[in-house]
């Protein structure tokens, strides 16, 4: 098991432990799609995907309904994807992806967030070097054989697939441009995807004390409350 599979069982923030703020994200998220792709999710593969992750989290029916319906009104305000990257306390890389109709109002924001706990906000693409963009896929495992699997996959730009055994579902990492392929690959061939998504994922981590991860928990949670924001990494070991 690589990289990705140890970030994975290391990291020590909560993700998304509110059901409301998961909502929220998802919801956004099918905006997106919808306003990119279409509302019918049988020529539209994004918002097929987010619909699954929508399952998954057990996001009500009409709660999803209302997502598309918005997206599709002359009223909503359109959403812009912005990625903000910098440093927390003890040195931390932190990169934020949020989707805002204010840009400004999130950025002051964030930067507040930065100056007050102990961090710096910097400028785009200066995390680059420490993150690697990857798409991720977890399906059902029905006794497949992951190593032929695997073998399999990497044709399809998969770099890394393992089992969780204690979800019993496999986890597919691979490139960010790959994710439509591997989607498609797992679609036809039968897969019970239960959830999809993209996550960064650092190529060295950063071991502090106990002391000094509370310290940059107290940002990440900070940050993770912003309505604008959708999803925050580091690379805090």
């Amino acid at each position: 098991m690589g990289r990705a599979f140890e970030y994975r069982k290391a990291r020590m923030f909560k993700r998304w432990s509110h059901m409301a703020k998961t909502f929220t994200r998802i919801g956004k998220d099918i905006v997106l799609a919808v306003k990119s792709g279409g509302a019918d999710p049988a020529t539209n593969s994004r918002l097929r995907a987010l619909l699954q992750n929508a399952k998954a989290a057990n996001m009500p029916k009409d709660t999803i309904e209302r997502a598309i319906k918005r997206a599709t009104s002359k009223d909503q305000e359109d959403y812009k994807e912005m990625v903000y990257e910098g440093y927390g306390p003890h040195g931390v890389a932190i990169l934020i992806e949020s989707t805002t109709d204010n840009p400004t109002r999130t950025v002051a924001n964030i930067r507040s967030y930065f100056n007050k706990l102990g961090g710096s906000l910097g400028t785009m693409g200066m995390l680059d070097f420490i993150f690697d963009r990857q798409c991720i896929f977890k399906v059902t495992h029905k006794g497949q054989d992951i190593e032929e699997l695997e073998l399999e996959l990497i044709d399809f730009g998969a770099s890394e697939v393992f089992l969780d055994e204690e979800t019993n579902q496999i986890n597919i990492y691979g490139e960010f441009t790959a994710y439509g392929s591997l989607q498609h690959y797992l679609e036809e061939n039968g897969f019970e995807i239960v959830e999809s998504d993209f996550e960064r994922i650092p190529n060295d981590t950063k071991s502090l004390s106990e002391e000094e991860v509370a310290e940059v928990e107290k940002l990440i949670e900070r940050i993770e409350e912003d309505d604008d924001v959708q999803r925050v990494f580091h690379n805090m070991g």
